[in-house]
């Protein structure tokens, strides 16, 4: 594919995966806005994908929807795949053997902007140091956008960017396989938060789940930065795989002769050419994990020539983000923090050790065929433990009794669980929502999972019986 919009005019676009994650709709809407004639084709039904399908109604689009139809990916001028569809789908490898180019909506922007990009990945804390980088790099960039798994997608934005508009891309290690061997993402500054295991059942293994990450760094040049976790053994290996400019964030000081960001107890600091700049003294987020975060993203924002004053304002009014350990309610002195974030049990880890007891924490869920024994590290930190229904929460019943840790349920919904928690509560308790585990079959992801639990949360009694 050329770079250039023109060219779209007529194009037939077969879009694989609309799902809810709007990266689907957005390059959907993307390619008719252009004159492109799109098909959707989809294996979920009308019902669940409504909420997308009433934003194309407008729109001549043709869906395929509860199945797949070979002619659509044999009858067309391109693809574009979800990241969640397999590389090995029959479909897909049909339509290389007949010579249709497969995208994503990534690689179509990276086609054709040619913003400067700061991109982020890792297992965790990658959503919050995007949102922290972008909401610094506003202070100087008024048109800086963020996308991505963030659940935006930079096709939605590409018509809005002017020249030198800085680019926050989030991006999942699917997202990032997708982009492999393109030579398409060649972010000014990468940046490699915490990694842990993570999507076992997608990957064979480690070692193939971290080879995807690596994806973010590998067609940098010695004029870019690759910034990387100091503390994260999987990381150790990566320095003699970068050709970018190197540089670390780390929870205590940098050896001699490494540049990069550290902490000293819960102040934040750039060190530069043997210059320290504090950028935070404390931040408004709970937890060390969060602290790792916002170091990260000022260390991004430095290397992309903000000036470590304007950080250290920026980064002292960021409040957080939706579901990642999120304050929301307090009701009856019970205070309420949504997290359905928590995909992976490290992180609800950090979510207890972030809060102050007493604690009663709500979680499980669906399996990613991971192990949860990191649990017992901090599960003698709640007060209480309540258990959603699911296959995840069968492997987390084992464990406990195993230990001899009590838990309640598990509940068949997230209602019935969240109004236990309550009627347990005594005010001074903080009831923390921290599956986990991913959300699948209950919720159509952990976004709606998170939007549930808080508008459960809000419809209690304000009394209790």
């Amino acid at each position: 594919m050329k770079n250039r919009l023109q060219d779209l005019r007529n194009l037939r676009v077969t879009i694989m995966g609309l799902g809810l994650h709007g990266g689907g709709l957005a390059s959907a809407l993307f390619f008719t806005r252009r004159g492109s004639r799109v098909t959707v084709t989809d294996l979920q039904d009308e019902r669940s994908l409504k909420p997308c399908l009433d934003q194309l109604r407008e729109f001549n689009v043709h869906t395929v929807l509860g199945k797949h139809d070979e002619r659509d990916f044999i009858e067309t001028d391109l693809i574009i795949k979800n990241p969640a569809v397999p590389e090995n789908s029959v479909y897909l490898q049909l339509a290389r053997s007949r010579g249709v180019p497969v995208e994503t909506d990534l690689s179509i922007f990276l086609r054709l902007s040619d913003n400067p990009i700061i991109a982020v990945t890792g297992s965790k804390g990658k959503s919050t140091a995007c949102s922290a980088i972008h909401h610094c790099l506003l202070s100087r960039y008024p048109g800086a956008r963020v996308g991505g798994n963030i659940t935006v997608s930079p096709l939605s934005f590409l018509h809005q960017l002017h020249e030198g508009d800085p680019v926050v891309l989030e991006l999942s290690s699917w997202q990032l396989a997708d982009l492999k061997g393109k030579e398409l993402l060649i972010p000014r500054v990468s940046v490699m938060t915490a990694i842990l295991p993570d999507h076992q059942d997608r990957y064979p293994d480690m070692k193939s789940y971290i080879a995807d990450k690596k994806v973010i760094f590998q067609a940098q040049g010695p004029e870019h930065y690759a910034v990387l976790n100091f503390q994260d053994p999987f990381q150790k290996s990566f320095a003699g795989e970068i050709r970018a400019r190197l540089r670390y964030f780390s929870n205590r000081s940098l050896p001699e002769g490494i540049d990069g960001a550290f902490l000293k107890g819960k102040e934040g600091f750039i060190k530069k050419e043997g210059k320290i700049f504090k950028i935070f003294k404390d931040i408004s987020l709970p937890g060390a994990h969060n602290r790792m975060n916002l170091l990260a993203a000022g260390l991004a924002c430095s290397l992309f020539s903000l000036d470590h004053n304007v950080i250290s304002g920026a980064l002292i009014t960021f409040k957080g983000i939706e579901h990642r350990l999120e304050y929301f309610l307090e009701k009856n002195g019970i205070k309420f923090y949504n997290d359905s974030s928590s995909t992976i049990p490290e992180a609800t880890g950090a979510a207890l050790k972030s809060l102050k007891t007493p604690i009663i924490l709500i979680a499980g869920g669906t399996d990613k065929n991971i192990d949860f024994t990191p649990l017992l590290e901090v599960i003698s930190i709640p007060e209480r433990i309540i258990l959603l229904e699911g296959s995840a929460t069968f492997k987390i019943i084992e464990l406990f009794e195993k230990e001899g840790i009590t838990y309640s349920g598990p509940f068949k919904s997230l209602g019935r669980a969240v109004r236990h928690a309550y009627a347990e509560a005594v005010p001074g308790t903080s009831i923390l929502f921290s599956p986990g585990c991913t959300s699948f079959g209950m919720f159509l992801n952990e976004f709606d999972r998170g939007r549930q639990f808080k508008d459960i949360v809000h419809a209690l009694k304000p009394a209790k019986k």
